[in-house]
C-alpha cells in the first residue's frame, strides 16, 4: 500500500479526541490564554485527573501539591502540559494493535521522551519538543500495523517491531517507514510544522540536506531506548552506538560509554537508567 492510500482517506485514520484536537489546534495561537487551556482540559475529567498525577509526580520535583488544572499549568508551564495531553490523546487512539505489545511499545516511547530531554540539556535544542517528539514519533508504526496489516506482519516476521534495522526494511519492503507515517498523520491533523518536519528526518538524520539537531537527538534517543527495552547486552551497546550522529550534534559519547574516551565535545556524566529516569510518568502507560 503507498503512502498516501495508508494515510489520504480520512476513514483509514483514528479519531484525535476532541479535547486533544483543540489544544493542537492551540498550538498555532500565541494568544491563547492558560485559562482557555484548563477549560478544555477541565471538560474532560479523565484527563484533567491524570494531568494532576502527573504533575504531582516525583518526575517535576514540584514543590507542593497541585490540586487544580489551572495550577498544573502554570506549574509546568504551557508547552508541556500541551504536550501531554497530546501524548495522551495518541495513546488512547490505539487499544488493540495486532501484534505489538503495546504496554512495551508505549514504554519504549515513554523512555526516548525521557531520553531526549535529558540529552536536550547538553545540546541547542527545545526539551520539550524533543520529549513530545519521542513519544508520537512511533504513532505511524501503530497505524500501519492497523490500516495495512499483511505488510506489516510480513515485516513482524522478519524482526522485533523495535528492531533497529526496522526502518530500513520498511523502506526498502514498502518505500516509506513508520516514521513517513507519523509525519503525514502529524501534518493532516494540523500538527505544528516544529514536529512534523523533523518526523521524516529522525530515521536517518545525517542524510537529509538540512541537518536537524532535533531529529538526531530522537535518533539517539530512539536507540538508547530500544537498547534498554530490549535488554541489549553492553558488547552490543558498545559496537552499536551511533557516533556519527553523536559527533554531530557535539555529544561526547561519555554519556553512554564513560569509560571511553569522549570523541565529540565536553565529557558528560552517564545518563540515569531509564526507569529513573521515567520514574513518575508511569501514569501515561495505564
Amino acid at each position: 500500500m503507498e503512502l498516501k492510500s495508508l494515510i489520504d482517506h480520512p476513514s483509514q485514520l483514528p479519531m484525535v479526541p476532541q479535547v486533544t484536537q483543540r489544544v493542537i489546534a492551540s498550538f498555532g495561537s500565541e494568544e491563547v490564554t492558560v485559562g482557555e487551556i484548563a477549560e478544555l482540559i477541565e471538560a474532560d475529567p479523565v484527563l484533567s485527573a491524570k494531568l494532576l498525577r502527573l504533575a504531582n509526580s516525583s518526575y517535576f520535583q514540584v514543590s507542593r501539591s497541585i490540586e487544580s488544572v489551572d495550577d498544573a499549568i502554570r506549574i509546568l508551564g504551557l508547552a508541556m502540559v500541551r504536550h501531554l495531553v497530546l501524548a495522551g490523546g495518541m495513546m488512547g487512539m490505539y487499544v488493540n494493535i495486532p501484534g505489538i505489545d503495546l504496554h512495551q511499545f508505549w514504554t519504549h516511547s515513554l523512555y526516548t521522551a525521557c531520553t531526549a530531554r535529558w540529552l536536550a540539556g547538553h545540546s541547542a535544542v527545545n526539551p520539550d519538543q524533543v520529549f513530545t517528539l519521542g513519544l508520537m514519533q512511533g504513532i505511524g508504526q501503530l497505524h500501519l500495523h492497523s490500516a495495512a496489516p499483511a505488510a506489516a506482519v510480513a515485516l513482524d516476521q522478519q524482526m522485533h517491531v523495535l528492531s533497529a534495522e526496522r526502518t530500513r526494511a520498511e523502506t526498502k519492503a514498502l518505500g516509506y517507514n513508520y516514521l513517513n507515517v507519523s509525519a503525514e498523520m502529524a501534518r493532516l491533523w494540523n500538527f505544528p510544522q516544529s514536529l512534523v518536519e523533523p518526523l521524516h528526518a529522525i530515521a536517518d538524520p545525517l542524510a537529509t540536506p538540512h541537518f536537524s539537531a532535533v531529529a538526531a537527538t530522537v535518533y539517539l534517543s530512539i536507540w538508547h531506548a530500544r537498547n534498554g527495552v530490549l535488554g541489549s547486552s553492553g558488547e552490543d551497546i558498545r559496537s552499536h552506538y551511533p557516533h556519527a550522529v553523536g559527533d554531530r550534534l557535539g555529544i561526547s559519547c561519555a554519556w553512554i560509554l564513560p569509560d571511553e574516551e569522549a570523541k565529540a565535545g565536553p565529557v558528560m556524566s552517564p545518563i540515569p537508567a531509564l526507569h529513573e529516569l521515567a520514574h513518575g510518568l508511569d501514569d501515561m502507560l495505564n
